[in-house]
């Protein structure tokens, strides 16, 4: 959606609309000095791929010959992409290592903030606060309670619940001189929508502040981050940090909100020298003519992101305010849970087909800060190659190259003989201590920041291990039915995680045909956790890759595998119920078990999870 503002921009500069796109003429003028020196430093991704350069030259001729063991077309097939997701797997590794090292490095360089600036010279901001059927008082009132001269909130209510309609009237008629609803007649373009609407025609500050439905923004935080905008003129916006909500309820929220800050505190300040800044959608300061520059917040369910990303096509910047930290709630069930992860893969596929092309042809973006976008957002959619690796990894190669033999397990004078599948010596090569070295790094270098934050409180740090490898370690084939999904559709939808309802079905169809193609049309339409299509396929995929498991002894992904068969369970029951409590840890248990076996291979103890060499 292109604003009035932002096309009267364009309308008055004709030839830079031409050459750069929609409110061109509001990009900052800055000089080239000030430019060359906003821009990020190479260094953190001049490591990562030198790094992974060298991995590929000591390991890709022993992975390589691993093709030469195929004889049919099918056979090679299988092996070729084993060897190319394992080799994209460690630039995953190496990217998330090099993060923490250079987060450590440049926490000692961080600068300080620039000064506070009198009340006379604070611009006037306008707080939009969107909600749709989760409207949260506490949140609306901490973006009433700012220490700020200037300032009015605006409730953008896209709710269609009566009952929450009547609570934003009666906040906003507490505090009638601060507060202004905002309705409007559609939910045309989501949240992006919403805000494209009070922009255009009721909220004119120069600078606005993005807050969520269920935000608590600190008392200072408008005080303290409007000076950072103003500081920089090719700054667009500032994102701040954010935390778990201490007061958040539930048992799930208690058990994981802790990653949030964990992770916030070591991916994002580092982008201010060496990547690129994201918008995140809320807890954001906003320049209003990086708004027009961008032509508006683009329609899509990753609104924040493409905008940051056409700001800065125009020449603005972000930055980000790690000592400004807001509240945020973690999802309190695992429903709610599933739909935001639901929402985010959809999101990002659509993010990456409307506009990373354009993106990555940017001239005004530099390499750095694409790959840096990069990054972080084409995980989501290799979910969908992972879940295909893992098929190839224990089921295809098995089928093709397995061979029945016998494993001996001894329990003191008791020999237990159980029969079990190996790989022949065709595959020998992949096994070797710097092979399952490199294998652990990449295995844990994502969870490698909240070793560092909570190794001085190690039963906190097992829990939470335990725990997130049960919600976000077993999403595989729920990221893999929204990629397929959306591939299949082409659309994003945007579900509201705090919607405690199932989905809306409409008239129910006459016919059971007539149902069936209702039901089919709504799984591919939005592929919503609550769909029994989405909850039978990682049912279907948890007793396949057990049972594939089983026949052989891969005790790591047997893990795994039973965490497909729990997180349907999960999503209808409770996080605090007492065999919830024991049987989250299962996966975690198994993942830690198979790796023990795998590292006693390199003493001597042959085991078959090593001699397979497949420890993802």
């Amino acid at each position: 959606m292109r604003s009035g503002r932002g096309a009267a921009a364009v309308a008055a500069v004709p030839e830079l609309a031409e050459e750069r796109g929609p409110g061109a003429d509001a990009a900052p003028r800055t000089s080239d000095a000030a430019r060359a020196a906003a821009a990020p430093s190479p260094a953190l991704y001049a490591s990562i791929f030198a790094a992974w350069s060298l991995a590929l030259a000591w390991f890709h001729p022993r992975l390589a010959a691993c093709l030469a063991a195929a004889e049919t077309p099918l056979e090679w097939c299988a092996l070729a992409f084993f060897v190319a997701f394992t080799e994209l797997a460690w630039l995953h590794g190496f990217f998330n290592v090099a993060v923490v090292l250079f987060a450590i490095r440049h926490r000692r360089r961080a600068a300080p903030p620039p000064p506070a600036l009198p009340s006379a010279e604070l611009p006037a901001v306008a707080v939009l606060y969107t909600t749709c059927n989760d409207f949260v008082e506490a949140s609306a009132r901490s973006c009433l309670e700012q220490d700020y001269p200037r300032f009015t909130v605006y409730l953008l209510d896209d709710s269609s619940d009566p009952a929450y309609r009547a609570r934003v009237d009666a906040f906003a008629a507490g505090a009638p001189r601060r507060v202004r609803v905002v309705r409007r007649r559609d939910r045309r373009g989501f949240k992006a929508g919403n805000l494209n609407h009070a922009l255009d025609g009721v909220a004119q500050e120069p600078v606005f502040a993005l807050a969520d439905a269920d935000e608590i923004l600190p008392p200072d935080f408008l005080r303290r981050l409007a000076p950072r905008l103003l500081a920089d003129p090719s700054c667009g916006f500032v994102q701040a940090n954010h935390a778990c909500n201490p007061a958040a309820p539930g048992a799930l929220a208690r058990s994981l909100g802790v990653g949030i800050g964990i992770h916030w505190r070591w991916y994002q300040p580092l982008r201010n020298a060496y990547g690129f800044v994201m918008l995140l959608g809320h807890g954001a300061l906003v320049r209003r003519e990086a708004w027009v520059a961008a032509g508006g917040f683009p329609e899509l369910v990753s609104e924040d992101l493409a905008f940051a990303l056409r700001a800065r096509e125009r020449g603005w910047r972000g930055r980000f305010a790690e000592d400004v930290v807001c509240y945020e709630d973690f999802p309190e069930t695992v429903r709610a849970f599933r739909i935001r992860h639901m929402k985010w893969t959809r999101g990002t596929c659509e993010l990456l087909s409307r506009e990373m092309g354009r993106v990555l042809r940017s001239r005004n973006i530099p390499i750095v800060e694409k790959l840096d976008v990069l990054f972080p957002t084409v995980n989501l959619p290799l979910s969908l190659l992972y879940f295909l690796f893992v098929i190839d990894a224990n089921v295809v190669l098995t089928a093709l190259f397995g061979q029945r033999a016998a494993l001996t397990i001894a329990l003191g004078g008791t020999e237990l003989v159980v029969p079990t599948t190996v790989l022949g010596g065709r595959l020998q090569s992949l096994a070797g201590a710097d092979l399952f070295a490199i294998t652990l790094l990449t295995l844990f270098a994502p969870v490698l920041c909240f070793v560092l934050d909570l190794w001085r409180k190690p039963l906190t740090l097992v829990r939470f291990l335990g725990q997130s490898t049960a919600a976000y370690g077993t999403l595989g084939p729920l990221s893999a039915v929204g990629v397929v999904c959306y591939l299949l559709t082409g659309r994003a939808v945007f579900h509201v995680t705090a919607d405690r309802g199932a989905p809306r079905a409409g008239l129910r169809p006459a016919s059971v045909a007539a149902r069936l193609r209702a039901s089919a049309a709504a799984l591919l339409a939005g592929s919503h956790p609550d769909h029994l299509a989405v909850q039978a396929f990682e049912v279907l995929c948890g007793v396949g890759f057990a049972l594939s498991c089983l026949a052989t002894f891969q005790i790591s992904f047997l893990g795994l595998a039973l965490g497909f068969l729990l997180l349907p369970v999960l999503h209808h029951v409770s996080w605090s119920s007492t065999w919830v409590r024991a049987l989250v840890y299962v996966p975690f248990v198994f993942v830690v078990l198979g790796v023990a076996l795998g590292g006693l291979s390199l003493l001597g103890l042959q085991t078959v999870l090593f001699g397979f060499g497949f420890h993802f």
